[in-house]
């Protein structure tokens, strides 16, 4: 990666920070999903651990994990079965903030012609589409586990008086699952920037990869689908494979022609 591609992408990035509506759409999401919800689970197990779908909730977990306390016990189910499943939500919803601006973006600030007569290529200038939206979306994933961490175990020392240790589950979302799921999503939303008229044509790519995921998660929550490390692991190695197919195939299609639609 030369100077004048690592330069583009320092330039997205300062646009998406001088744009307070991008910017807040960018760290709301991820408050909500990795700071109140698992605050709000917490301080509900702890103030009505009896509650008949706590107990069906702790039901769900394997004898091994049901030593403990009923509240410890859903906390773990909370923290190392169901959050996890956020964290495949949260590189799409980021991701599609700053990927759908990408080109859509150059071409309302008008400045698209003058970013063609570069020194960079075509396919340089996607890839440091690419890189900056997938290095936002993965910088925010990571710093929502580290806040959600802090906040979660800080909670449970306070209310329940023990801490809990993240399982494996969570070095599977965030090195393989989340990765890959980000960059399919950039991968499919930059392209579909270079052709739309509006940010919100390009960002309606990113529905479709949420689906699936909303998905995965009211399964957690039924009991119908218990997700496992193994179960991870392997629609990671998917996904890779997927995104490595999908950005090597965008990278041949997108032409100045597109673009200049």
């Amino acid at each position: 990666m030369n100077r004048a591609m690592l330069s583009l992408m320092k330039k997205d990035f300062k646009g998406i920070t001088a744009n307070r509506r991008l910017f807040s759409a960018i760290l709301i999401v991820p408050l909500v999903l990795t700071v109140f919800l698992p605050s709000l689970f917490i301080v509900l197990i702890h103030f009505a651990p009896d509650d008949p779908d706590f107990q069906s909730l702790a039901g769900m977990l394997p004898q091994s994990l049901q030593g403990g306390s009923l509240e410890m016990t859903i906390a773990g189910l909370v923290l190392n079965y169901i959050m996890p499943l956020f964290f495949l939500m949260i590189p799409i919803m980021t991701a599609s903030v700053m990927a759908a601006s990408s080109f859509v973006g150059e071409k309302e600030r008008r400045t698209l012609e003058t970013l063609l007569y570069s020194p960079l290529s075509l396919k340089q200038i996607f890839r440091a589409k690419v890189a900056a939206s997938f290095l936002l979306s993965m910088l925010v994933s990571f710093l929502s586990f580290f806040a959600m961490l802090v906040v979660v175990e800080a909670e449970l020392f306070f209310l329940a008086g023990g801490l809990l240790l993240p399982g494996a589950s969570w070095a599977a979302i965030l090195l393989l699952v989340s990765p890959a799921i980000s960059l399919i999503a950039v991968t499919l939303i930059v392209r579909r920037s270079a052709k739309a008229q509006s940010v919100e044509e390009s960002q309606q790519g990113a529905v479709f990869l949420i689906v699936p995921v909303i998905l995965l998660v009211t399964g957690q929550f039924s009991g119908v689908l218990l997700v496992s490390v193994w179960l991870l692991l392997g629609i990671g190695a998917v996904c890779a494979l997927l995104a490595w197919l999908l950005l090597k195939s965008a990278m041949g299609k997108f032409t100045y022609e597109m673009l200049l639609k």
